[in-house]
């Protein structure tokens, strides 16, 4: 049975977080949470490098001792370490861990004091108003638990878009392996790029539908077979992902392919159009009576209702069929045309690897530059840089940036907005610096209006350049803050400040709906993937996923230019 790297990530985290919750070494822990990290951000799979015979305690960060728990994993699907510690700490703690107010002291207290083991007896002992003999336990922390328990209940599990990616890929090769079959796509919300995804529909064209459907409902990764038939099958993987599997015939692949990609919406508009021109659309094809006009190929349908062909990850039904209709359509950024990265980390903080290493990798991506930008001296967890440390570091770019050719390394910085809308570095420091962004890194629980106020003084200070992820969500865990974005994307076009489209997965912020205002203002974004490892600079195909999402065109990403001609974009401090 295939061992996704997520389930190996998974499995690193929950012994991370049953290690905190008993209070272990924190540096333990640590090495847990960065292991996981990093094998998230993998373009490979683990499981391919062990087969390969691959000495994994040369990935960034991974000893002797992680590799063989990484090797552990993959051959025997389990882990010792953890399931050690499941004997002392519930394993579904774990995902007390994930909500917002509970820590690691608080979710043991309440462990120890009311027994709660789970979300199940959580959400008991908060109905049951446990909370109330508690100490620390406020009536904020506890709206904060019933609201994520409200939600998490109403919400239907989705799976992050690159955890899909790992999941789906993996079945796909396999399917691609039947004899006689001739294309295995995905479509759906998978295909349109969204940032998350609820279930994938794949579509193939074949000599032999039943030899594939019987390689499908095989695969080894299965764990429940909803359906099987000729040209349909349906199944429930290991990770819980709903996959389905449609044969169609070449002459409809075209149209089964529109079809499966959606969104609902863009669909039926498609259809409405077709209506209106005497036409049916459907998944079979495009039809006049009962003689078919098109369908072999996607452009068909869209040839048939008079509109040039509309990008997948489009269509959503917001304005880009009234686009298409006027030739209006943007002509969307690729991750060909991205020539820098505009956020990275070292180990001066909490990357893991040098600069160096950083800009090696980057150059063998093809970018004429990256910024290491290295969190400020309020990170103390990260052991942050004050002026002393990054003065260190602005004179090793420099040194660095003498022995390359053709390359440059930015010497930025991540600083942190303070609550007061100052930056965590003075003027004078930042003066030295190619590019500053800043960042809201802790306060998420201010009021709108002082949230906004906060960042657009950040925005005032002229050393002030890019801010990063806008909103501070993490999908999935973490809320955006309340803020607002529509005010800074104006306060921004004012400075001349740019925002970032964070690529890191579990960010992906700006939205996609953010991307398109901004791009319709003329604020420029730049496509930033927030890496901490050379390996994560691959999320920059995320970002642009997002950002072609969010109608965005070469020339409104800032990354996009070479920094000769993108610094003079920037405003002099």
């Amino acid at each position: 049975m295939p061992v996704h790297n997520v389930e190996i990530a998974q499995a690193l985290n929950k012994l991370a977080d049953l290690l905190e919750i008993e209070g272990a070494n924190a540096f333990r822990v640590r090495a847990y949470r960065n292991a996981a990290h990093l094998v998230e951000s993998l373009p490979r799979s683990v499981a391919d490098m062990v087969a390969a015979n691959e000495d994994l305690s040369e990935l960034p960060g991974i000893g002797e001792a992680l590799a063989r728990k990484l090797k552990e994993i993959v051959e025997t699907g389990h882990l010792a370490a953890l399931e050690q510690e499941e004997k002392h700490v519930p394993a579904a703690l774990s995902d007390l861990m994930k909500i917002p107010g509970l820590g690691p002291r608080r979710v043991h207290e309440l462990f120890e004091k009311l027994k709660i083991t789970d979300l199940a007896s959580l959400e008991h002992a908060v109905r049951a108003g446990k909370f109330q003999t508690l100490d620390g336990f406020g009536e904020k922390t506890e709206a904060r638990i019933r609201e994520y328990l409200d939600r998490k209940t109403q919400t239907p599990p989705r799976m992050l878009l690159v955890t899909a990616e790992q999941v789906v890929e993996s079945l796909l090769k396999n399917l691609r392996g039947v004899k006689g079959v001739k294309r295995v796509v995905p479509a759906g919300s998978f295909r349109r790029r969204r940032e998350t995804v609820g279930d994938v529909d794949i579509l193939a064209t074949c000599a032999d539908s039943a030899e594939i459907m019987r390689r499908f409902v095989g695969y080894e990764d299965v764990t429940e077979v909803i359906s099987h038939g000729k040209t349909r099958s349906s199944v429930i993987l290991r990770s819980g992902l709903h996959v389905d599997l449609r044969v169609v015939p070449e002459e409809s692949y075209g149209a089964a392919l529109h079809y499966f990609t959606g969104s609902k919406a863009h669909n039926i508009a498609i259809r409405a159009r077709g209506v209106k021109a005497g036409l049916k659309i459907n998944e079979y094809g495009v039809f006049r009576g009962e003689a078919r006009v098109g369908g072999a190929k996607e452009d068909e349908v869209y040839a048939a209702v008079q509109l040039p062909y509309i990008e997948p990850e489009l269509r959503e039904d917001r304005g880009e069929i009234e686009a298409a209709e006027k030739g209006r359509l943007p002509k969307l950024v690729t991750l060909e045309n991205i020539r820098g990265d505009l956020q990275s980390h070292s180990t001066a903080t909490d990357g893991r690897a040098d600069i160096a290493e950083m800009a090696r990798a980057a150059g063998r991506l093809g970018y004429e530059y990256l910024a290491i930008t290295d969190h400020s001296k309020h990170m103390t967890m990260v052991h942050g840089l004050n002026a002393t440390r990054l003065a260190r570091q602005i004179r090793e770019i420099d040194r660095l940036n003498k022995q390359l050719s053709g390359f440059r390394i930015l010497k930025s910085i991540e600083v942190d907005i303070l609550e007061n809308g100052e930056l965590d570095l003075a003027d004078d420091i930042l003066k030295e610096l190619d590019v500053v962004v800043g960042a809201v890194h802790f306060l998420f629980t201010l009021s709108r209006e002082k949230q906004t106020e906060r960042i657009m003084r950040a925005m005032d200070n002229p050393c002030f350049h890019i801010l990063a992820h806008p909103s501070g969500r993490l999908i999935g865990e973490r809320d955006a803050y309340e803020v607002d974005l529509e005010r800074l994307l104006h306060a921004a076009k004012e400075r001349g400040c740019f925002l970032e489209l964070n690529a890191h997965p579990q960010r992906l912020d700006m939205n996609d709906v953010y991307c398109r205002m901004a791009r319709e203002l003329g604020v420029k974004v730049a496509i930033s993937t927030d890496s901490h490892s050379p390996l994560s600079l691959d999320f920059m195909r995320l970002g642009v996923g997002q950002a072609r999402r969010g109608w965005l065109e070469k020339d409104d990403v800032l990354n996009t230019r070479s920094w000769e001609a993108a610094r003079k974009l920037f405003r002099k401090s």
